[in-house]
Formats: C-alpha cells, sequence, structure tokens
C-alpha cells in the first residue's frame, strides 16, 4: 500500500487482498501483475502469486489477505481518495466473503476517506452487496443469511449508523472496449453503491456508454433504519490509453467519444493518460496505424497508409498514425485541454 501515488485519479492506494487472474483483453499488460512476478516475487504480500510464462510473469489465481495492512486507513487522519486493492481485485472468485467483511469494516469505520473499488467481476460484487446487510442494532455487519461477520477496527471512533450503501465507497467496473461494457456496466447499475463508476482503461476499442449514462440506475433498499441512496446510474468516467512495456495505442477518437458522451450526460470525466502514444508521428522512430475498428498497423505512417489505400491494400476505417513517445511525453491533455473532474457529491 502506498499514502501517495502516480496514479492520476487517486491519492493513495491500500493492498488489503493481493493477487488476481486474467479474464479480459485489458489484463494482459497489468502493471500489478508484472511487479509481482519481478521486483516483488519475494516479498510476502507478492510471492506465489504469479507463474512464469514467455510472456512473463502471470497471476496464478491466487490470492493473500494482508492482515498487516488492513487498519491503514484507519491510521490516515488527513481525508483522502483511496484505491481499495490496486494490485488485486476485491470481488475475485477465490477471495472468502469473510475477507470481503473486513475491508467493508474498515471503509466503514473511516468515513473520512473516500474508498475507490475497481472490480472486472461485477457478478459477484452485485451478489455480495445484495447479500451483505449492516445492522444499527449490533456494532457489526449482518451477511449471508444473518449470520453476524467483522469486528470493530481499533482506534476507530466514527463509523456511519444511519446509511447504507457506504456513502463513502465508490464502487466500479473496467471497461476496455465494447464487449466488456456490454457485459459488466448493467451489472454495476443493479449493483447497491453510493457512487458508480467506470474506468475505460487501457481504452482498446470505442466504446459507447449513452444507454448507460442514461440509465437510473436501481433504488438501493436497505434493512429497516438505514437510508437509502437515490436511485442513479453511472456518476463517475476515467478513460486512459496504455503504459509500460507492450503498450497498445489508443486511438484519439474513442478517448474524445467518451469525453462527449459524459458532456451530453452531465457526468464527470477524467482524462487519465494517453499512455505510451500520441497522436501524430514526430520525434518518434516508433510509429503504428490506429484503425478506428480497433486494430493496429505498427510501423506505418501517413503517406504509406494512404498509397496502401489506393492499392486497397488496408481497409478504409479511419486510420490516425501515433507515435510512440512515453507516458511523460504524451501527457495528459485531450485535444489541449485538462479534463480532472469528479463525482459532485464525492
Amino acid at each position: 500500500m502506498a499514502d501517495h501515488t502516480h496514479i492520476e485519479w487517486t491519492d493513495a492506494t491500500w493492498n488489503p487482498i493481493t493477487g488476481c487472474s486474467v479474464v479480459s483483453a485489458g489484463c494482459k499488460h497489468c502493471y500489478a501483475m508484472k511487479l509481482a512476478g519481478t521486483r516483488l516475487q519475494h516479498h510476502p504480500s507478492r510471492a506465489g502469486l504469479t507463474v512464469e510464462t514467455k510472456a512473463g510473469p502471470v497471476w496464478n489465481g491466487q490470492v493473500r489477505l494482508n492482515e498487516e495492512w488492513l487498519d491503514q486507513p484507519l491510521r490516515w487522519r488527513r481525508p483522502r481518495r483511496i484505491f481499495v486493492c490496486a494490485h488485486g481485485d476485491l470481488f475475485h472468485e477465490n477471495v472468502p466473503d469473510e475477507w470481503i467483511d473486513r475491508v467493508f469494516m474498515v471503509m466503514r469505520y473511516a468515513p473520512e476517506h473516500s474508498f475507490q473499488v475497481l472490480s472486472k467481476r461485477p457478478a459477484r460484487m452485485l451478489s455480495y452487496l445484495q447479500r451483505f446487510k449492516p445492522s444499527p442494532a449490533w456494532d457489526g455487519y449482518v451477511t449471508r443469511d444473518g449470520v453476524p461477520s467483522g469486528e470493530r477496527p481499533a482506534d476507530a471512533p466514527l463509523f456511519f449508523r444511519d446509511a447504507w450503501p457506504l456513502p463513502n465507497v465508490w464502487l466500479g467496473v473496467s471497461v476496455e472496449d465494447q464487449a466488456a461494457a456490454d457485459e459488466r456496466i448493467p451489472l454495476l447499475l443493479q449493483t447497491p453503491a453510493a457512487v458508480r463508476w467506470i474506468s475505460a482503461e487501457p481504452l482498446l476499442g470505442a466504446v459507447d456508454l449513452r444507454d448507460a449514462l442514461d440509465e437510473e440506475g436501481h433504488e438501493s433498499g436497505g434493512p429497516q433504519g438505514w437510508v437509502s441512496t437515490r436511485a442513479h446510474g453511472i456518476d463517475w468516467v476515467v478513460a486512459g490509453g496504455e503504459s509500460g512495456a507492450g503498450a497498445r495505442p489508443m486511438h484519439p477518437d474513442w478517448a474524445r467519444s467518451l469525453r462527449d458522451q459524459c458532456a451530453a450526460a452531465g457526468v464527470p470525466f477524467l482524462f487519465k493518460q494517453w499512455g505510451e502514444w500520441q497522436e501524430g508521428s514526430a520525434g518518434s522512430t516508433t510509429t503504428a496505424a490506429v484503425l478506428d475498428d480497433g486494430r493496429v498497423l505498427h510501423n506505418w505512417t501517413l503517406p504509406a497508409m494512404a498509397a496502401a489505400d489506393r492499392q486497397k491494400r488496408v481497409p478504409t476505417c479511419r486510420p490516425t498514425v501515433m507515435a510512440r513517445v512515453g507516458k511523460k511525453a504524451a501527457g495528459r491533455l485531450l485535444d489541449g485541454q485538462l479534463h480532472d473532474d469528479y463525482p459532485v457529491d464525492a
């Protein structure tokens, strides 16, 4: 875990649970996976969580509860946005409900912080949140058919007693392309949450979110005596390209489309980064032509594309030449503007 982070949309990371497995194309170049199998491969929180392959380290599906980090947010007095399980997935199929209970207990007793949970497993998240019920009469949580679970963390005088779902917990899903959006977002919209959000990173294809952004969501019911949040849909969208070794370029129109969809729906939009690539070929010997259907043709330039198009050697999908210049040089500006918005009530 880290009290400071270079992730543009959060202030700190908290890793009470580490470990994961690959589920979709967005996982291919996972930074946390590569780190767990290289620099941190002997650290107690990461040891044995990956296997070595020809493509490098890959998550093996094992998960680990890091007891020594569980109460870390309770020691942070200054309010922070905290990315939960940045090196894993809180709702991974191998994470026991009891571990998730303990994470939610800490979040309940840290109302000064906002906890940003991001998952590629919305079905598990929905199932857990539907069965997970707090009890105002007992200083703990009642889950799984009324069985008490969880213990009050030490040194936690403050807690949410009269609100469910917890108003400081943002629940989100990762969406790298339209297929992932169609699979994950409908389940997110059914999940009880004070804030629902989408991370479209790495963005590997065009994504139409208009139906989801217009969707009101479902009323988040709670036990008698607990206040439910209003019915609402998506509250926040983050988008960005891929960084690191092997990073795939993002077509600029994909990011522009998400920006424009959010603007039309009045939903806050944050553009995290271009990643390793930026539009144009200046200053780089490594180029790629990105077609708007998601295909990437490496080492192409616009003149070469035009010549090939005249010869009918390439599709006529709108190509954009991208240059690999590195994350720092590519920056965060989209059409010259910084988009750094957050949910209004968060």
